[in-house]
């Protein structure tokens, strides 16, 4: 083993575990200190693990950098053993990172709590780690003319798709929160993370040194991203308002009185006006949360639902904030008023006894054929608690 390579193992383990034991760290504090806002819908035991998974992703580093420090010292690093412990170490990877994205609001809509496509998706990559492996193990010759690795090929291909939905996500999510540069900055480290894996395939690409120094650049420069991405959430956990400290109260047609003491916003009147689509839809809301029980609480927002696209949502949202003119500090995003359920189901975030509905302005609403269903569901409900 070269001394280049020897370096690189040694501060790819070093900074791996040190990255790894910080975001562990992180993720264990946040979640003693923010454990009310985690864990505020029991039933479907949201817990967010998504920095837990990307510690663990780093702690699979440390392995594969352990691996391959052994394998190259005790020069086994051409057996069977030694690829298919390489490739194991990767499927691991690969599955922690899949796992991390599945907790990213911003990651791909077909990825965030999306339990059906996660698992399609780690099929893919086992089946691509496994293919790999035979490629590598029975090929008479790993190397065609043209100096490419046809065994690296399949990984390649595969982390080409991971950087591509780490980078989106990761891009969205610093955006998002205000924090332009850091967004264009991870793209540069996404980009560099798959740039390092080049030379596994084009075996003439770039000098030992040099593809050893864009490894350990990408992995540090991610690590540190990550940090960031856990200051920013330590951030938005702070500023999201408790559901027990929201109140709302439907008035009228068109006039609902919030109160949200987080972002300063009490006992304020919002006349939604024409708008008449973002009230109806607020007001279903909160007649399934005040009058409903486990799913039933929540909506379906798709194609097919009872809101057919989340934009309304989202407008609901900006509509609010610009009645308010709630400045960039009280701005309200979607998560402060609507929890995200899974498989396309949101509920209003407030508890059903600071839902309140005036009785003249619930029965008109119940008297439109369209909301019908409503009348026989807040019926059921109420005999029940009866």
């Amino acid at each position: 083993m070269s001394k280049v390579a020897e370096f690189y193992f040694l501060s790819h383990i070093f900074i791996s575990f040190i990255g790894a034991t910080l975001l562990l760290v992180l993720w264990i504090n946040i979640r003693k200190r923010f454990k009310t806002i985690l864990e505020e819908d029991g039933s479907q035991k949201r817990v967010d693990k998504g920095l837990l998974y990307l510690s663990l992703a780093m702690f699979v580093w440390v392995f594969s950098g352990c691996w391959s420090y052994f394998g190259f010292s005790f020069t086994f690093e051409d057996t069977t053993a030694f690829q298919f412990g390489i490739h194991l170490l990767s499927i691991v990877n690969n599955m922690f990172l899949l796992l991390a994205l599945f907790y990213f609001y911003y990651a791909p809509r077909f990825i965030y709590h999306n339990k059906k496509n996660i698992r399609l998706i780690i099929a893919i990559i086992i089946v691509t780690s496994l293919f790999t492996f035979l490629l590598s193990t029975f090929s008479e010759t790993n190397t065609i003319e043209n100096g490419i690795d046809l065994s690296g090929v399949p990984d390649l291909m595969l982390s080409g798709l991971l950087c591509t939905l780490l980078g989106i996500t990761l891009y969205r999510t610093f955006a998002y929160r205000g924090l332009k540069v850091v967004a264009l900055i991870s793209i540069l480290i996404v980009f560099l993370m798959f740039s390092s894996q080049l030379s596994e395939v084009f075996v003439h690409y770039g000098s030992d040194f040099s593809n050893n120094l864009t490894k350990i650049i990408a992995k540090t420069s991610l690590i540190s991203i990550f940090l960031v991405l856990a200051t920013s959430w330590v951030i938005r956990l702070a500023n999201t308002p408790k559901p027990n400290e929201m109140t709302i109260s439907f008035l009228d047609w068109s006039l609902v009185k919030i109160s949200i003491p987080t972002k300063a916003v009490f006992e304020q009147t919002i006349d939604f006006g024409s708008k008449t689509t973002q009230y109806k839809n607020l007001l279903k809301f909160a007649i399934r949360r005040k009058y409903g029980e486990g799913d039933s609480q929540s909506l379906l927002v798709s194609l097919g639902g009872e809101i057919t696209n989340q934009t309304y949502l989202t407008r609901i949202i900006n509509n609010i904030n610009t009645i308010l003119e709630l400045d960039h500090t009280q701005t309200l995003d979607r998560r402060d008023l609507f929890t995200f359920i899974g498989e396309g189901r949101y509920r209003l975030r407030m508890i059903p006894d600071h839902i309140s509905i005036d009785q003249t302005l619930l029965e008109e609403f119940l008297k439109t054929p369209e909301n019908s269903n409503y009348a026989t569901f807040i019926n059921t409900s109420i005999s029940s608690y009866n």
